[in-house]
């Protein structure tokens, strides 16, 4: 088997440190140490410590993507209801990794306001993940996609802050946090009674728009004059 190059070498280690340090607290040391390389090939090939960071972040955001989407797909003849709820099952499954990593993102994140070039590979990182995931989407329905009302990317968006918010959660309170199906099944369940309790609104809506209604007469702010509405 080829032995991976030093670029990969390193970053395979900073992967490491990020999961047992973190993103603030790794050094160029830790990074070398891990990495089995020395401290002036981080420099040669990636310029700083933090782009190498960085690149290494991206990693495991496509990696935690891929263990989302891969299992959503796999098996014929599987319903989309189906579907979706092993998409939120493989999220939930996402927290058994190790928690400096989660910790790490949050860093990545508050450092974007003092790196632009983080910002922008994180913000092309969101830009490729939105639309596999709308991708996905996609092909979870099949040919029945042409039905949806929204743009898969705005879905997948939507699927994005969700699981991304329970990160937040999951930090500040995990044993609270909810995942997997019991999260999706409540979303079901909310949507469902929401669409139960319009649809007699609705219908009563129509039902009292065939009839004329009379013009109700409404004091002006003024108090001076009395407006008709119909």
């Amino acid at each position: 088997m080829a032995q991976p190059s030093h670029r990969e070498q390193l970053i395979r280690g900073a992967i490491r440190c990020l999961q047992t340090k973190g993103y603030a607290r790794t050094t160029t040391r830790d990074i070398a140490a891990a990495s089995g390389a020395n401290l002036a090939s981080i420099g040669y090939h990636f310029g700083s410590k933090e782009a190498l960071l960085n690149e290494a972040m991206i990693r495991i955001f496509k990696r935690r993507n891929w263990k989302v989407g891969e299992p959503t797909l796999t098996g014929k003849d599987v319903s989309p209801l189906d579907r979706l709820t092993t998409m939120f099952i493989a999220a939930g499954e996402v927290f058994e990794a190790p928690r400096p990593l989660f910790v790490a993102f949050i860093e990545a994140i508050a450092q974007t306001d003092r790196s632009e070039e983080l910002r922008e590979q994180l913000a092309a990182h969101y830009r490729e993940a939105r639309s596999a995931i709308a991708g996905t989407v996609h092909e979870m329905f099949g040919e029945a996609a042409d039905r949806l009302g929204s743009d898969a990317e705005v879905i997948a968006s939507m699927f994005m802050a969700l699981f991304d918010g329970l990160v937040l959660q999951w930090l500040l309170d995990p044993d609270d946090t909810p995942k997997g199906e019991a999260l999706f099944t409540s979303l079901v369940d909310m949507i469902t009674l929401a669409l139960d309790v319009a649809r007699p609104v609705a219908t009563a809506g129509r039902g009292r728009g065939a009839q004329k209604r009379k013009p109700t007469k409404v004091r002006s702010s003024r108090g001076s004059r009395a407006t008709s509405v119909s």
